[in-house]
């Protein structure tokens, strides 16, 4: 078999062909398990195999080296070949190489306080690969290891240990990508050849663990008892961070937006962002003004903050976003802030922005929005180019030990390491002992210069200890009597590190002391010496967010849209490239969508929200809209991707429309809701000129989400005067699908409302959704909008809007009759929102009921009181007024909004209620039962009776529950 790929294994292969038997052996252990192999082997054996066939008969394979052993002769250099006991221990030279590559981190010295006891590496011991004391002088090809090309047998292995298990133990053989981990062991295995850090550099990170410890025993000191959750024990954390931004300046990299949990934040942002002390002490001190405060606020190790700094001669932008104690929740958040201002910026590789993530070793194993946040990383419309991870492994979990590797059955995790989702990713992880600050610069700019390499996620494991307990309350020793005293006999790592510099030489026995007391005494005076911002210079991508906080919730923006704008934008919308054969059913939407342009037929939902965004392009905004099922449309009426069914390729109508410098982006999702939702949301509060839509598949799946809606959308202005104009689409409406696709717990976000933060909005026609699209973004105002869209409206024959509709007015927070009702005949007000109200005014119709009248309140919260008190005052004699709804009693609009009801109302009204009885379950499984029970709804509401029969029970007239009394 004379082949390029033979020529090639001739030349960089020590053996030769007349090794066959040894060889067929080694392929035999490559077809159980290729991994095990050399890669340069591994690489020829799958060449061998050119059919394509999972394994190929032997006999091809021996002649295949005899062919190789006679090519010898011809087109190599004559060689003399191996006997076969000497190429048997050359391969397992090789193999103890792959091994220690493939399995070193489980022997590495990991634990700063000793405590973990590697486990024995059978693969690890030379006598494995058959190798022996007598062989340790021998000189052995090397392969393909970054080293000369021959060693003795002692020197491989002096080499290997040191770079695979000393204090770095790196996982990253699972790769498939050969490009990658070949880069990686060119970095690690030629590390150790070249020199070490300099003395200028040993000296900064030597600054940099003073600056972590002297901030933590100043602030022990000052604030005796009071919950600071100290870094000490994970001091390193410092030097590591200043050496993944001082790496990424050198990148050209103008913003690092850091994401992390409480432990360790408040040094982060003296020591790295350079915030004030003095501001610090302030917060611990409560040194605020309550006359003053507009902002509910939050506890000081949640708060954010931002600022420009000078590193390596480059001015950076510095972002440590805010984070409630819900840990991880920040990943997703981090990442759509970073990807709104790369994208600000033009930047689709992400070479501007880098995302930093700090992690609690048990919470990266345990929480489940960081799987989420991991798929998102290389996904489309959501990469970033890559993200540092940084695991501050404490080895302690949350009270309960969780040692660096955990054996099966084991209750801190089922994976061996905290970090082993990342493998999902192929992403590399460096495992990294903190006590050994040389090691940790080093894997830091190692994990920088991965990123920019290849544009993907990498994991630092910090594996180090917590010097105090959960907080500085706690007592450790109680459930970790061992490792506590452990710590208390354990030196600092600024301890270890400047006696190593002292007997090296790099610094005078009195340096360590001098810089510590430096520190000190700056900190007493309030200044930072180590890292001093330069306040929030700004830049070109800079946004001012001032002019979004000028306008209120009710004030009146016109968001019509000229006619012969809005037909432009059609006819560019319904343009398709020649040749794109459109699916029938879309190709009968397209031409509806032509007349409704024209003003011949009606403005359905589907067509309203595509001119609403068409629009917004139009006047120079981005929009991003995302979901599971979002470019269709779960209810098939959006065709934002429509896709030729002659090749399958796909065309965004939305992107030939608008301004120039406008992007319309949209993206259907993977199945994740906490996940995306949290990058939206993160996206949203870092750009307010871009539309942010987020739409559930059907209103229920935002369930998946509530960490996110709690924590951030619905409270982080109040705790952290964050704005925000995120909206979230959520189906809603009963239409007799069972429990799941029914609700989306309207309750809940009409609960969470106050202090006019976020807006709740039921739209009833397709020109009210056009105008509160378009709302969003042209008032001056970023809130975010919380819509409970149709379902079965998007194709109700009442539910249609016609252009003019477009083209005047606004959104309107409450609907009335029209104008020409006789309002002086009208006994009964009913008032309701969203899809019941079609129900009822098809009912009345039928019953033709003159006395009752129908008004809509569209916008739930803010609660538009004084548009509802006029419809009130409208109908002199109406005397009942009814609030209706389909939800149950204890669900929908009605507890959350009765005592805005009544406020209006005089002594000759009544308030009632018509709703489904009260629900463990926001509706029933069986259609016939839903039936039912809207019917009963509806004529409750008409009837102003509200004896609504359900399950044995009833109501009176004022809506309390009954038990029917036996006869």
């Amino acid at each position: 078999m004379k082949s390029e790929l033979n020529e090639k294994f001739l030349r960089n292969s020590p053996l030769f062909g007349a090794n066959g038997a040894y060889i067929e052996d080694y392929y035999e252990q490559f077809l159980k398990d290729p991994e095990s192999v050399e890669p340069s082997w591994r690489e020829y054996f799958r060449g061998l195999n050119g059919d394509g066939r999972a394994d190929v008969a032997h006999s091809p394979i021996r002649d295949s080296f005899i062919d190789t052993s006679a090519s010898a002769g011809q087109g190599a250099a004559p060689r003399t070949a191996m006997a076969p006991q000497a190429a048997q221990k050359q391969a397992g030279v090789l193999r103890l190489i792959n091994y220690y590559r493939v399995r070193g981190h489980q022997s590495a010295q990991l634990d700063p306080l000793g405590l973990f006891e590697p486990p024995a590496v059978p693969d690890l011991d030379p006598a494995f690969h058959g190798l022996g004391e007598a062989d340790m002088d021998a000189a052995f090809n090397t392969g393909s290891l970054f080293a000369p090309d021959e060693m003795s047998l002692r020197d491989i292995i002096h080499l290997c240990k040191r770079v695979y298990t000393g204090t770095i133990g790196a996982e990253y053989m699972y790769i498939t990508d050969t490009r990658q981990k070949r880069w990686i062991q060119r970095r690690l295995e030629a590390s150790v050849q070249e020199q070490p850090l300099s003395a200028e550099a040993k000296l900064e990170a030597l600054r940099q663990l003073t600056a972590a410890e002297g901030i933590e025993r100043y602030l022990h000191t000052k604030y005796v008892g009071q919950k600071r959750f100290s870094l000490e024990g994970a001091d390193s954390l410092i030097p590591m961070l200043d050496a993944i931004v001082r790496t990424a300046a050198g990148y050209r990299i103008d913003e690092a937006v850091i994401g992390m949990a409480h432990r360790g934040r408040l040094n982060v942002l003296v020591n790295i962002l350079g915030k004030s002390p003095q501001e610090l002490f302030s917060e611990f001190e409560g040194d605020v003004d309550l006359d003053r405060l507009d902002l509910s606020g939050d506890v000081k190790y949640h708060l954010g903050f931002s600022t420009d700094v000078e590193i390596a001669d480059t001015r950076m932008h510095l972002v440590l976003a805010f984070n409630p104690s819900h840990l991880e929740a920040v990943n997703p958040v981090v990442q759509g802030s970073v990807k709104a201002r790369q994208e600000r910026r033009d930047d689709d590789d992400g070479d501007t922005v880098l995302p930093v993530l700090i992690h609690g070793d048990a919470s990266f194993a345990g929480q489940g929005i960081v799987m989420e946040t991991l798929q998102l990383s290389q996904a489309k419309g959501y990469a970033t180019g890559g993200t540092v991870h940084i695991i501050v492994n404490n080895q302690l979990g949350f009270t309960m030990q969780s040692p660096i590797a955990v054996q099966p059955g084991e209750s801190s995790r089922t994976s061996q390491y905290c970090t082993d989702i990342a493998k999902m990713l192929e992403a590399p992880v460096f495992h990294v002992n903190a006590d050994d600050p040389e090691a940790v610069v080093f894997v830091s700019q190692l994990a920088v210069d991965y990123r920019a390499a290849f544009g993907k996620d990498v994991i630092i494991d910090l594996v180090c200890y917590r010097r105090h307990g959960h907080n500085e309350a706690d007592e450790p020793a109680v459930t970790q009597p061992l490792m506590y005293q452990k710590v208390k006999e354990s030196p600092t790592a600024r301890a270890k590190f400047a006696k190593r510099l002292v007997d090296e030489g790099v610094v005078e026995a009195s340096e360590p002391d001098r810089l510590f007391e430096a520190y000190r005494e700056g900190l007493s005076e309030g200044r930072n010496i180590f890292r001093a911002t330069l306040g929030l210079v700004g830049n070109d991508h800079t946004v001012d967010w001032a002019r979004y906080t000028r306008q209120h919730w009710s004030d009146c923006v016109d968001t019509s849209v000229p006619l012969k704008t809005l037909r432009r934008l059609s006819d560019e919308l319904l343009t398709f490239p020649d040749g794109f054969e459109l699916h029938k059913r879309v190709q009968r939407i397209v031409e509806d969508r032509r007349k409704m342009a024209a003003g011949a037929i009606p403005v359905d939902w589907g067509f309203a929200e595509t001119l609403a965004y068409a629009s917004l392009l139009d006047d120079g905004f981005d929009v991003r809209l995302s979901g599971q099922d979002s470019g269709r449309g779960t209810f098939f009426h959006r065709h934002a991707v429509v896709h030729n069914q002659k090749d399958g390729s796909c065309f965004v109508p939305l992107t030939q429309v608008g301004s120039d410098n406008a992007r319309f982006t949209v993206t259907d999702t993977l199945l994740s809701e906490a996940g995306v939702l949290g990058y939206e949301y993160g996206y949203a509060t870092a750009d307010p000129e871009v539309l942010v839509v987020w739409e559930a598949q059907f209103g229920d799946f935002v369930n998946g989400a509530q960490v996110i809606i709690d924590q951030f959308i619905a409270s982080g202005r109040a705790k952290w005067g964050r704005l925000c104009g995120l909206t979230m689409f959520l189906p809603h409406g009963y239409e007799g699908q069972g429990p799941e696709h029914s609700s989306a717990r309207l309750e809940r976000f009409l609960q969470l409302c106050a202090e006019r933060h976020m807006l709740v909005v039921v739209p009833s026609t397709p020109a009210q959704w056009f105008h509160l699209i378009r709302q969003q973004m042209v008032r001056d105002l970023r809130m975010p909008l919380v819509v409970m869209t149709p379902k079965s409206l998007l194709r109700h024959r009442l539910s249609t809007s016609t252009l003019d509709d477009l083209t005047e007015g606004r959104f309107q927070f409450v609907i009335d009759e029209p104008a020409d009702i006789d309002a002086d005949r009208i006994k009964r007000v009913v008032f309701c929102s969203g899809k019941v109200y079609y129900d009822l005014y098809q009912a009345r119709e039928e019953q033709k009921l003159d006395t009752v009248a129908l008004v809509r309140i569209e916008q739930l919260y803010p609660f538009p009181a004084d548009e509802y008190a006029a419809a009130i005052a409208r109908y002199p004699n109406a005397t009942q007024i009814v609030w209706c709804q389909e939800e149950p009693e204890n669900q929908g609009a009605w507890y959350q909004i009765k005592h805005r009801l009544t406020v209006p109302l005089g002594s000759n009204h009544t308030l009632l209620y018509a709703t489904r009885a009260g629900s463990a379950s926001t509706a029933v499984g069986y259609h016939k039962l839903h039936v039912k029970q809207q019917k009963e709804v509806v004529d409750a509401g008409l009837s102003g009776g509200l004896e609504l029969v359900d399950r044995g029970k009833s109501r009176n007239r004022n809506g309390r529950q009954s038990r029917k009394k036996k006869s």
